[in-house]
């Protein structure tokens, strides 16, 4: 195995040792022989450098014209599409998805630099007509200040891209806390940032854990806001605490989205669309099709058709082109998704297909569990209500469609939701009736696109959400002002004049 690397924090445009000189290792989930870096354990007094740094750069960078903004961004877009290959490779050596997703996380970065490069001429407010003469009225907007950025390992450069990016064009500092488990593509995606220019202080990384780099950033006095995704526990923790310090904060944590398939469904694209779904980053993405909810009349043809397509996955390592799923990115969340099983089985659902650890050949060395289809489900099944972030792909049973919505609605979490159905009617009643922040038609739950909000309802994520411009990210880095200026050499007094 190569001698791993030194990784270090990033702090006023240097790279520098945790204060404490501990580390922590950040291995390959598909062979935990393989350690890839050295990270720093940074502590309070690192967040405390790192917020000083990004307090320090706010007036020059929040002053800087928001074209010149962009202008940097676009170079780190460039610098972005000509690593693609190695930063993607790293995305699967690190977190465990296969290269072509490995690929596809880059691409999401470039493509959200490219995009809020060009919001740099685009951040604009409102004019409006004065009701009183020799007045105009305007708003404008304006950064925030400076932002604690804490991102997962499931899109270990994606997500940081659509946090960082905004937060910068629109003029903010970041102190960025990365995924533990990723620390590596992070520090890789901040040296693009530094190499196209972004100067110093503007972007301060430090890597470490939740107890003792997360929470000091949420708490610091001189952090004006919060983004976080991740689990629902710790948002719901970081949202009770913004809200106590009237912090500006975002969450998004999670979700449990169904697929439902209609009798009159094509049902090989349905059943590629759950494959993907459920199995896509071995089930472990905020938008994975955990449950699909199957019409009555088609629920035997379709599980037996999809039974034989997740059969036939081929499990290991992402670095082999040929593997179509990877491993569980650590031995945390392998023992949950297990314990879930365990669960599963033990509620009396029915288990078809996997249910177990893989340990051998290819996958001996890493942290694998196999495909896994329960069938029979019932609607109050743990299995059924509870993200699990893993593999596992729960089958229920429907007669009609009011069934089915019910069915679909009736978890706490409301992110993504898909239907299958040739019957547009039945497209449009789901379309109006899904509580979700993200519905597809003839499509599976994943294939969002950074143009438009990412987000959800219920327990998915409270305040603005990700991705898209205005009615996206921007407004959450940026707040507004309203200008009234008066040119009639008088006093007027508004609604009273």
């Amino acid at each position: 195995m190569p001698v791993p690397e030194r990784i270090k924090n990033f702090i006023n445009g240097k790279w520098v040792d945790a204060i404490s000189k501990k580390t922590f290792a950040s291995c390959n989930p598909a062979d935990r022989r393989d350690i890839i870096g050295s990270v720093a354990d940074s502590d309070f007094r690192d967040v405390n450098a790192a917020v000083s740094s990004a307090r320090l750069a706010f007036p020059s960078w929040s002053n800087c014209p928001a074209p010149k903004r962009g202008e940097i961004l676009y170079r780190a877009a460039e610098i972005l599409v000509k690593r693609k290959e190695v930063l993607g490779a790293l995305v699967t050596r690190e977190m465990g998805k296969i290269l072509a997703e490995g690929l596809g996380d880059v691409q999401e970065a470039i493509d959200m630099t490219y995009y809020m490069a060009g919001e740099g001429r685009r951040l604009c407010g409102e004019t409006v007509p004065s009701e009183l003469a020799n007045k105009d009225a305007k708003s404008v907007r304006c950064p925030v200040g400076v932002f604690g950025l804490i991102t997962p390992w499931n899109f270990p450069i994606a997500i940081p891209s659509w946090k960082i990016i905004p937060a910068l064009i629109a003029g903010n500092t970041v102190v960025f806390k990365p995924a533990e488990e990723t620390p590596i593509c992070a520090t890789r995606f901040v040296e693009v940032l530094e190499e196209a220019g972004v100067p110093s202080g503007v972007i301060n990384l430090v890597h470490g854990f939740g107890e003792t780099v997360g929470d000091p950033i949420v708490r610091h006095p001189d952090v004006d806001a919060v983004a976080f995704t991740g689990s629902n526990s710790v948002g719901s923790q970081i949202a009770g605490i913004c809200g106590s310090l009237q912090k500006h904060f975002m969450m998004e944590t999670g979700g449990k989205n169904p697929i439902i398939i209609m009798d009159d469904a094509d049902l090989d694209l349905a059943c590629e669309g759950a494959l993907w779904g459920g199995f896509g980053t071995s089930g472990q993405r905020c938008t994975a099709a955990s449950r699909l909810i199957v019409h009555e009349k088609v629920y035997d043809v379709f599980i037996k058709k999809f039974r034989a397509k997740a059969l036939s996955l081929i499990v290991g390592n992402g670095q082999d082109k040929k593997t179509q799923m990877g491993p569980i990115v650590s031995h945390a969340q392998y023992k949950k998704v297990v314990s879930y099983i365990a669960v599963g089985k033990k509620e009396g659902a029915r288990l078809i297909l996997g249910g177990k650890g893989m340990h051998q050949g290819s996958c001996a060395h890493g942290t694998f569990i196999a495909p896994t289809i329960f069938v029979d489900v019932t609607p109050t099944m743990r299995i059924a209500r509870e993200e699990i972030f893993g593999p596992v792909v729960s089958i229920l049973k429907i007669g009609n469609l009011q069934e089915a919505i019910k069915i679909a609605n009736d978890v706490a979490f409301g992110l993504s939701g898909a239907i299958y159905s040739q019957n547009v009617n039945h497209t449009a009643i789901f379309e109006r009736d899904m509580d979700a922040g993200l519905v597809y038609i003839n499509a599976s739950t994943i294939g969002a696109e950074i143009q438009l909000p990412f987000g959800g309802t219920k327990k998915t994520g409270l305040g603005p959400r990700d991705a898209g411009g205005r009615g996206g990210a921007l407004d959450h880095y940026t707040k507004w002002k309203v200008i009234y200026r008066d040119f009639s050499g008088r006093l007027q007094k508004a609604q009273i004049d």
